[in-house]
């Protein structure tokens, strides 16, 4: 039964606990003044029953002193801050509830009890502090704030909120279903409100708002508003609930059907592609015979993926890795061949020459066969020569006669630190570097792997590759050479490194310093001959489908006459592609009739290449008069012969150089002119001649730079050629630095300088006497037989061997 109040009496009818649906009525009066029991973190309405506990002593005493008096009412509120261990009356909220104690249990700890709201109170003032609080009260009646008008307001209001609180009750798994049905035996708005309000999880301060709106409408309204955000915030949590519980489920399933699957597998005898793959991973791992870092981070790498989900982003880059590093070579190796003879006869097949290199993997194999026990040290070996000599090849000749597999990578124009080292596997993409790639493609651990043009390694921001291959290339460091993205040590020194290059001045000195150089100069006409006849007609005619004597011929007059009047290298690559263009002339006679064997001699050579692009008249022609001088310079590309001409005008003082010319050579023609002026008197000149003249010094093919200091005695020659009007003899070229003392001074590259002078037709050379023993080590007998020498000391034996007497 719903509470009555009765304005002039103060009292009020009780119900008992068993609720709004069915109670037990006895009135109860509520004096003025009351014992207060502050709450913490809870609020009390009127005609809701709840349990209470005390343990604090104040208000045991209360409680006690209540129980033992009628009517057994007291005055319960709420702490404002639930903290507070004394609370005083500023403390607790001033809107209470009257309540009507019904049982009390003493307990060891404190007291519990359950109390009933009776209605709203306000706390007016305190009339006792001690031993506990005692304050006048003013009862707070239900306002009705609506007219007659808005009583369909009002029943609307009533049942969205029971609809709401049902849903919400339907939803939270912290109130019973009960409530339900309770909710809908309450008639009266004020305490349908009152009772959603009290079972509802809302803040103390809501609760409190609530409590403290007397008027029905206005509090109908606010509890609405709290219901929908309570049932938004329910159906929120539980969709969220939901979903992840149908993930789990989901997962949970997923796995239990693998599980099933797997049983059906091993009942069958099978296994499923997941396990094949990681149990075939880990054989691998264990037949490479990895070195014991390596061993340690494959089986570390292959744990890590069989707890990884096969659709993981970090999957393939796991079993990539794990794929490089049971693919590399870590303990397969070749046999090397230690027949010398029949390494010699494989070298010789393939090369024709190049005698110094033979020798030196001679020397090597032959320590390998005499040297049965302790670590052989393999040579890092650097060939360096003009361009169409064989280095290339000759690296392919050395792997098969040795028996090895042969790799090849080529540095020119590499600029990326990475490319040597490469990538760490936090990259996107990332792949071991060039060397380690070379490695697995040889599939041995010890094949000869050849650097080419190691003389064309850029840098740039990226990093300095040559650095790089200093660990590579060095015999005391790269038996564990580091790649970025294997991260374990690779042994490298079982490796024949073999590099190439054109010139050693760009090559980075510290590295320079790490290898062998074996200098490959360029081939003599005899050697070419040879070379033709061995290698590149057989090689041609195969290409153009042309037989030997069935087809076509080679006169060796007609491959000399190639080499003479068409070719000017120090290499052969010219002098093949002039043969491929017989070649395809010939193959173009037969395709339009032609039956006949072609034999082709020197007259054939001039009718399928026209006219000789290189004669030997110009040199007589172009020193017929006095100034011109013959010398001979050396280019990454072999020898060359070079002109010095001079001249000179009225005027005074002035030394013209022109033609392109490197300052080290225009100091030599300096130095040259100072010699010069300096012993004009032996020379027979007229020591005033350059107050008279300017002289100019040029060298012909002006658009190609010149420089260095070999030209400095044919810089003095031509000029004392000038001076005195004596011609240098036509059949003469010289080479040398000249001091301002007159000395003659050794240079390099004489091998090429001598084969360039031969090829032009030249056949007195003038040397320093320091490159006497050049000639003696690096030029074949037949070419020294041939030609004739003359080492010199000083300028004036060069004037004396070059010049012509004055008729």
């Amino acid at each position: 039964m719903d509470p009555v109040v009765n304005s002039s009496e103060e009292e009020i009818i009780d119900t008992t606990v068993h609720g709004p649906g069915d109670v037990e009525e006895r009135r109860i009066v509520i004096p003025d003044e009351l014992s207060l029991l502050p709450l913490r973190g809870t609020v009390l309405f009127p005609l809701v029953v709840q349990p209470l506990q005390t343990a604090r002593e104040s208000s045991v005493k209360l409680i006690d002193d209540a129980v033992v008096s009628e009517p057994r009412v007291i005055a319960v509120s709420a702490l404002k801050d639930p903290t507070v261990e004394e609370p005083t009356l500023s403390d607790i909220y001033s809107v209470g509830v009257a309540a009507a104690i019904h049982t009390m249990l003493r307990l060891p700890d404190g007291q519990r009890m359950i109390v009933q709201g009776l209605r709203r109170i306000r706390i007016l003032e305190a009339v006792q502090t001690e031993p506990y609080l005692r304050v006048r009260i003013a009862p707070l009646p239900d306002v009705t704030d609506w007219t007659s008008e808005q009583e369909l307001e009002i029943e609307a209001l009533k049942r969205n909120i029971s609809s709401m609180f049902q849903k919400a009750v339907s939803l939270s798994p912290n109130m019973p279903d009960e409530l339900q049905s309770v909710i809908t035996t309450v008639n009266r708005p004020n305490i349908l409100v009152d009772t959603i309000a009290a079972h509802l999880p809302l803040a103390l301060e809501e609760k409190q708002d609530l409590l403290e709106t007397v008027g029905v409408r206005e509090r109908m309204a606010k509890l609405l508003n709290l219901l929908t955000r309570e049932v938004e915030l329910l159906q929120l949590g539980s969709k969220i609930q939901s979903e992840v519980r149908s993930e789990l489920e989901k997962t949970q399933r997923e796995y239990y059907l693998r599980e099933q699957l797997k049983a059906i597998h091993r009942e069958l005898g099978e296994t499923d592609e997941r396990t094949v793959e990681l149990d075939e991973l880990r054989l691998k791992i264990a037949e490479a015979k990895m070195a014991p870092e390596a061993e340690k981070q494959a089986n570390r790498e292959l744990e890590r993926l069989s707890r990884m989900p096969s659709q993981a982003p970090e999957y393939t880059v796991s079993r990539t890795y794990i794929d490089w590093l049971v693919s590399l070579p870590w303990s397969v190796n070749t046999e090397d061949n230690l027949d010398i003879p029949r390494v010699r006869q494989i070298l010789d097949e393939d090369h024709y020459g190049l005698e110094k290199v033979k020798d030196r993997i001679l020397e090597y194999l032959s320590v390998r066969r005499f040297k049965e026990q302790g670590e052989i040290r393999h040579p890092i070996l650097c060939f360096v020569g003009p361009p169409g000599v064989g280095k290339t090849s000759l690296g392919k000749s050395i792997a098969r006669a040795m028996g090895r597999k042969f790799v090849r990578i080529s540095l020119g124009g590499i600029r990326d630190e990475a490319e040597i080292r490469g990538h760490r596997r936090t990259y996107i993409g990332a792949l071991p570097g060039q060397i380690i790639q070379a490695i697995r493609r040889a599939e041995s651990n010890n094949p000869v792997f050849m650097l080419d043009e190691i003389d064309k390694v850029g840098a740039d921001f990226r990093g300095d590759p040559s650095s790089a291959l200093l660990e590579v290339l060095d015999p005391e460091q790269n038996s564990s050479f580091r790649d970025h993205y294997v991260e374990s040590p690779f042994d490298l020194s079982k490796t024949m490194f073999i590099t190439t290059a054109n010139i050693l001045d760009t090559i980075l000195p510290p590295l320079r310093d790490r290898m062998e150089v074996l200098e490959l100069g360029g081939y003599t006409e005899e050697e070419k001959l040879e070379i033709a006849k061995r290698h590149l007609l057989p090689k041609q005619l195969a290409e153009h489908g042309l037989k030997a004597d069935e087809h076509i011929s080679f006169l060796d007059d007609a491959i000399t006459a190639i080499t003479r009047g068409y070719t000017r290298e120090a290499g052969v690559r010219n002098l093949e592609r002039e043969i491929a263009s017989v070649c395809r002339k010939v193959t173009r006679e037969f395709a339009e009739g032609r039956t006949e064997a072609v034999k082709v001699d020197a007259e054939r050579v001039s009718q399928y290449l026209g006219a000789p692009r290189f004669l030997h008249e110009e040199i007589k022609d172009r020193t017929s008069e006095p100034g011109v001088a013959v010398g001979l310079a050396w280019t990454p590309t072999g020898g060359e012969v070079l002109f010095i001409e001079a001249t000179k005008m009225t005027g005074g003082k002035t030394l013209t150089l022109t033609g392109q010319l490197g300052d080290v050579m225009k100091e030599s023609a300096q130095a040259a002119l100072s010699y010069v002026r300096s012993h004009a008197q032996e020379l027979d000149i007229d020591p005033s001649f350059f107050k008279k003249s300017d002289i100019h010094l040029h060298v012909p093919a002006g658009a190609i730079p010149k420089d260095g200091p070999s030209a400095g005695v044919t810089m003095t020659t031509a000029l004392v050629s000038l001076l005195t009007g004596r011609r240098v003899k036509n059949d003469v070229a010289m080479t040398g630095e000249v001091t301002l003392r007159g000395k003659v001074l050794p240079i390099g590259g004489i091998k090429e300088k001598v084969l360039a002078a031969r090829r032009a037709g030249l056949t007195t050379i003038i040397l320093p006497e320091e490159s006497r023993k050049d000639v003696l080590e690096d030029l074949p007998k037949d070419v020294q037989d041939e030609m004739s020498f003359v080492y010199v000391r000083e300028v004036g034996q060069v004037l004396e061997a070059a010049l012509e007497s004055l008729t």
